[in-house]
């Protein structure tokens, strides 16, 4: 059973992926109105409210369901995070500050209907990406960045305005800005994985949005392969940690990461031994990074074939040899890795004979 009323929209990206044929991600509920009287008018199970941007938390038909009252907003700085300024206003004006006209519809859940005021499906068959006034990127500068998830997803380009638009802005960027929408929007967009949109990200100079001072890193490779070797936790990292991210509040992790990175950046092998030595300590996001800007055949070499071998004696074993605990178990699997890496072959009885015939 769906939540209907004559009052309430499902708005935004659900109504665009619903056009498109596809399954959306999210379901986003807007009631023109206040939504959180309307949750309590028709005795729904509310978990949380907010009047201050007049939103609510339901649990309908055992999912927790938000519901969103329309809402104008104003940005008192460029760039900043908008206060809402009328909470109830008509459909159309909450439509009217969105990102782009395809996420700019709305559906009644009980009609049917689709209101589209912005020719938005339009946009959406010749797969144009159309902002709904000249100062949007002004407004909310990640926008541009967010640009970069829809053409990732659906193949969306910029029309010619919203391009013109966008170059004026890289021109002449406003750094007084909220860096926390723009990781939000990096992670988000880089998360997909794809070497075309970092291309992009690149060669329209959407990286200028980062700081003021970006060298331009010449890559070796494709990112895309790489990440497809490993399994990692922050893959936006591996494309956005290519450019000075100083301006970014970063996670203990996301700094690791960079940290490792700026250390291997000077780095250089001379075995795959020392190959191997140096990245096993390292993120393997660190060691992506650094074959994109270094040695790329040598990064995809150890992340496809080189991290795998592994020795086979564990720690158990050792005690059960009579050796006690302390600095000579790393000297016996740093050696047990290094005589792997050359006959990758090795059985455990193997490893074991060498430990006794060095050690014991």
């Amino acid at each position: 059973m769906e939540l209907k009323d004559k009052n309430l929209y499902y708005v935004g990206g659900v109504v665009r992926d619903e056009i498109l044929g596809l399954p959306s991600l999210d379901i986003d509920y807007c009631y023109e109105g206040d939504a959180i009287k309307f949750a309590k008018s028709r005795g729904l199970n509310i978990i949380k409210e907010n009047p201050d941007f007049g939103t609510v938390r339901v649990f309908f038909e055992e999912q927790e369901i938000d519901i969103a009252s329309t809402r104008t907003e104003r940005y008192p700085k460029p760039g900043h995070l908008p206060v809402v300024e009328q909470i109830g206003c008509p459909l159309i004006d909450d439509l009217k500050r969105r990102d782009f006209t395809v996420n700019a519809m709305a559906k009644n859940t009980l009609s049917g209907e689709i209101y589209d005021y912005f020719d938005s499906q339009k946009d959406l068959k010749s797969k144009k990406l159309r902002v709904l006034h000249k100062n949007s990127f002004i407004d909310d500068p990640s926008r541009i960045i967010r640009g970069l998830k829809f053409l990732a997803r659906f193949g969306f380009e910029l029309d010619i305005e919203t391009k013109v638009l966008q170059e004026e802005y890289l021109e002449n960027i406003n750094y007084d800005m909220s860096y926390h929408r723009i990781k939000k929007e990096l992670r988000e967009s880089f998360n997909l994985n794809s070497d075309k949109l970092l291309q992009k990200f690149i060669n329209e100079k959407i990286y200028k949005l980062l700081s003021p001072e970006q060298a331009i890193p010449e890559i070796k490779g494709s990112a895309e392969a790489l990440v497809n070797l490993v399994k990692i936790h922050n893959p936006w990292i591996v494309y956005a940690g290519l450019f000075d991210l100083s301006t970014l509040e970063l996670t203990k992790d996301e700094a690791d990461i960079i940290g490792a990175f700026d250390n291997l950046k000077t780095v250089s092998f001379e075995s795959e031994w020392g190959l191997y030595r140096m990245f096993s300590g390292c993120p393997l996001e660190s060691v992506i990074l650094w074959g994109l800007v270094r040695e790329y055949d040598l990064a995809y070499h150890y992340l496809k074939s080189l991290r795998q071998i592994k020795p086979s004696v564990t720690g158990n074993d050792l005690i059960k040899l009579g050796v006690e605990r302390g600095k000579l178990y790393k000297e016996i699997f740093d050696f047990l890795a290094e005589e792997k890496l050359k006959n990758p072959e090795l059985t455990k009885e193997e490893e074991l004979e060498l430990i006794k015939s060095k050690y014991l």
